[in-house]
This record gives C-alpha cells, sequence and structure tokens, in this order.
C-alpha cells in the first residue's frame, strides 16, 4: 500500500475537498490468472476542532482509516470467485477443495445421542477381604450387583487392590452392632487416600458348620473371625458346648480350613453360603446372640463422588487437636448449632503423637493419649450448613480430612432371619 505524507499537496485539493478515497487498481498478471492488486491512497480530513492543518491530528488516524478502506474492497472481491461455467471456485479466498464440507461439520449433542449409562456396578471389580463366602463378598454383591468380586486375604490387600488399579471399589467392614468398630479398617482409612463413595448394612446370619456326620458332643474346637466369635458367645454357651475358641482372619476362611483339613472335632461358624460352598452341614442356624445383628461396609474408591442434596446424605471426617477436651467441646458444638445429628465418633490413638506431656515438660508424671477423632454426621457437603460447621470445626483442630460425603444406605430393613440368609 502506498501511503501518502499528512503533509497540504496542492495537487490533491480536489480529493481533499470531496472528502473521499482515492483508490487505484493496478492489475498485473501471474502464470496461472490475472490478479488485481488493489492500492489504495487515503486522505483522511478530520473535523475535530483540535485538528490543524485540515488533516486527521495523527498519523495513526488517518493508516487506520486506510487499512478499513482496503479491507472493504478486497473483501467485495474475495466474497466469491467463480468459474467460467458459474461454479464456485473460492470463497474468501479459500480453494472449495480446502474446505470442510458442511455434511461433516460435527452436529451438537441432543437427548437421543445420549445412550443410558451401564447398570450401576454391572461392570465394577469389587475387593473384600476373606473368601467366597465371606459376609464381604455378600455386603459386595449387595453394594454393586453383578459385580465381579475379588476375594483378598487381608484389609490393607484390598486397599492397595484399588490404589493400583487391579479393582475399582473395595467393601470393607467398619462396624458391627453387637462387635463394635473394626479398628483395624479405621486406620487404614487413614493411612491411604481412598474416598468413600457408599456405605450398606448388611444384616449377618451366624450357623454352627462342621464335616457332615459330625456331631456336636464331638466338637472340642469352634473356630472362626473373632468378631463372629464374640458375636455368638451367649449362643455357644447355651447349646452346651465346652469348647475352645480359636481365632481365624474370616469366617468362610474358617469353613474352608474345617472342609479342607478334614477336621472332624472342629466347627465353623460362618453363613449358609459358606456351607455350600464347602460342603459342609449346619449343625445349628441363626447362632448369633442378637437377631439384629447387622454390619456396617463402607464402599471405597478412588475418587470422590459428587455431594447432592436431594436425598440423604452422610458425611465423615477425621481430625485431631492439640489441646483438652474443652475443644473437642467445641468441636461437636459447631455440628449441635447447626442441628446436624452425629451418628458416630471414635476415637483412635494417634500414631506419631501417641504421648503429650502436661505443658510439653520433659519431666513430669502428667501425661496424655493423643487421639485421632472420627466421626458421621447426617448432612451433604453440597449444603451450606456443613460446609460452615467443617469451617469452624478447622479452626480448633490441626488436622481436619474429609473421608467421604456419600448417600446413606436407606433400604428396608429386614428382621425376619429367613429373609436374611446368605
Amino acid at each position: 500500500m502506498q501511503t501518502i505524507s499528512p503533509s497540504p499537496n496542492p495537487t490533491l485539493k480536489s480529493l481533499i475537498s470531496d472528502h473521499k478515497p482515492f483508490i487505484r487498481a493496478r492489475p498485473f498478471s501471474t502464470s496461472n490468472r490475472a490478479l488485481t492488486r488493489v492500492v489504495v491512497q487515503c486522505i483522511y480530513r478530520s473535523d475535530s476542532p483540535n485538528s490543524s492543518g485540515g488533516f486527521g491530528c495523527n498519523r495513526a488516524d488517518w493508516q487506520s482509516s486506510c487499512a478499513i478502506l482496503a479491507s472493504k474492497v478486497i473483501s467485495q472481491q474475495q466474497d466469491t470467485e467463480k468459474s467460467a461455467n458459474g461454479e464456485l471456485t473460492a470463497v474468501n479466498g479459500h480453494k472449495t477443495l480446502d474446505l470442510v464440507p458442511i455434511d461433516n461439520l460435527p452436529k451438537p449433542l441432543s437427548i437421543t445421542d445420549l445412550s443410558p449409562a451401564p447398570l450401576h456396578g454391572s461392570t465394577l471389580r469389587v475387593a473384600y477381604q476373606g473368601v467366597p463366602g465371606a459376609y464381604s463378598e455378600a455386603a459386595a454383591g449387595k453394594a454393586y450387583p453383578n459385580c465381579e468380586a475379588i476375594p483378598c486375604d487381608q484389609f490393607e490387600v484390598a486397599f492397595q487392590a484399588v490404589e493400583l488399579w487391579v479393582a475399582d471399589r473395595a467393601v470393607l467392614p467398619v462396624e458391627n452392632s453387637l462387635g463394635g468398630s473394626i479398628h483395624r479398617n479405621y486406620d487404614l482409612l487413614l493411612r491411604h487416600r481412598l474416598h468413600i463413595v457408599g456405605e450398606v448394612q448388611f444384616p449377618v446370619h451366624h450357623c454352627l458348620l462342621a464335616l457332615p456326620g459330625v456331631r456336636k458332643e464331638y466338637l472340642t474346637r469352634v473356630i472362626s473371625h473373632p468378631q463372629a466369635l464374640a458375636q455368638c458367645e451367649l449362643t455357644l454357651t447355651k447349646l452346651g458346648l465346652n469348647v475352645a475358641r480359636e481365632a481365624m482372619d474370616d469366617t468362610a476362611g474358617a469353613a474352608e480350613f474345617v472342609a479342607n483339613n478334614n477336621l472332624r472335632d472342629t466347627a465353623a461358624i460362618a453363613s449358609v453360603r459358606a456351607a455350600e460352598l464347602y460342603g459342609l452341614q449346619i449343625l445349628a442356624d441363626g447362632i448369633q446372640d442378637d437377631t439384629s445383628n447387622v454390619t456396617r461396609f463402607l464402599m471405597l474408591a478412588r475418587e470422590p463422588i459428587i455431594p447432592r442434596t436431594d436425598r440423604p446424605f452422610k458425611t465423615s471426617i477425621v481430625f485431631a487437636h492439640d489441646e483438652g477436651t474443652s475443644v473437642l467441646f467445641k468441636v461437636l458444638s459447631a455440628f449441635a448449632f447447626r442441628n446436624i445429628n452425629l451418628t458416630k465418633i471414635e476415637s483412635r490413638p494417634h500414631r506419631n503423637r501417641p504421648i503429650r506431656l502436661v505443658d510439653d515438660a520433659i519431666v513430669g508424671t502428667a501425661k496424655h493419649f493423643e487421639y485421632m477423632f472420627y466421626v458421621d454426621f447426617e448432612a451433604s457437603m453440597a449444603e451450606t450448613r456443613a460446609q460452615n460447621a467443617l469451617a469452624e470445626v478447622q479452626e480448633f483442630t490441626s488436622f481436619l480430612r474429609v473421608l467421604g460425603s456419600y448417600p446413606m444406605d436407606m433400604t428396608p430393613w429386614c428382621p425376619s432371619l429367613g429373609d436374611c440368609k446368605i
């Protein structure tokens, strides 16, 4: 583009008086086709009273005017170019072969394009502690129907299976209505970075199992998981069994041990399904001391779920504080003042700081145990009251972690033992 000096030029008085741009087209040719080079010569005259000499107040003004005029002329020439037979050959200076056909452009998704999601848990691999026939396997099936259950010999292995992508979820027990909390899993919740994404409450129906043909009078030993032994202590005494109690890793594992070793003087406490799997007979059915015996399981995943408010939610947290019981009172008051119901509080010794001396003295006899506190409360983290409660709790604690905010198990209670057998 040729430029014109902003100083007055007597030869361009007619252009200045008419306020019109002067556009001169200069043709040139190439080997393929004739093109036109447009040279725009423009003098901009400002009507601003501050301008002097009748021209733009600065060089940038008339340069921008020249650019606008040039772009208009070029766009008019290049908007549509047709060949001799009238077919469109170029649009906006681009060959039509270089353009994306309209039919191939991606279309916005509509509701009909969205296929239904797979059934909940239909393709999930779920880790549990124990062997086939364990209550944890049945709880995994209740939590994720049609899932692929993966047995693990220890609780920690189930945690690691999810962390290492061997499994998608883990379903592990945390408390029983008779035996209390499973402390090992509370410790593992803090050690690992898995998130609680749900809970399932599973009724427990214990049976006394032995090899076919064995009578109760022949028994000298009963083996099972420590929780199962504790849950059946009174019933075993009522049955008149003067036998030794021996702990095993899990209930179904105890049944498998009796069957594999052909132990005719040993019985196992396990489920009906374990009896079917390992070919044992049921000497006594429903031997738990409480007919309302139920175990609460947690569903764990690598990623948390998004909290919602359209259904009852529960949130689990763990915290620690550096001071005495007054701080614990303040923490609990943060929930009480907001009408948030606490469903559980569990204390566990602080692994890194098990003992605290009074006034941090080096010598002395007054000592306190340091604890981590696990709290479950009935509220979703999507609720403002829960967010405000945790913000207040954080002011009084030295450590706070949200283990998960997840839907509560709202399945109907099953009081009939016959309907709850597994």
